[in-house]
């Protein structure tokens, strides 16, 4: 799923910090999930996929 997400990130040219100020979710979160500490969850997982305009499931798949 992190990987999706810096593809999304990378495509639209903006930063982690810009994501979170954006979104609400902070950067520890995309450490996180990162380094595989913790998983995203669903209503992260909305927001994000709100935010780059993609599905809830295109990070699932």
């Amino acid at each position: 799923m992190y990987e999706k997400y810096v593809e999304l990130r990378d495509k639209k040219h903006v930063t982690d910090y810009r994501v979170s100020v954006d979104t609400g979710i902070t950067k520890s979160t995309f450490t996180d999930w990162k380094s595989g500490r913790s998983k995203p969850k669903m209503d992260k997982l909305s927001i994000l996929a709100d935010y780059f305009g993609v599905s809830i499931e295109y990070f699932l798949e």
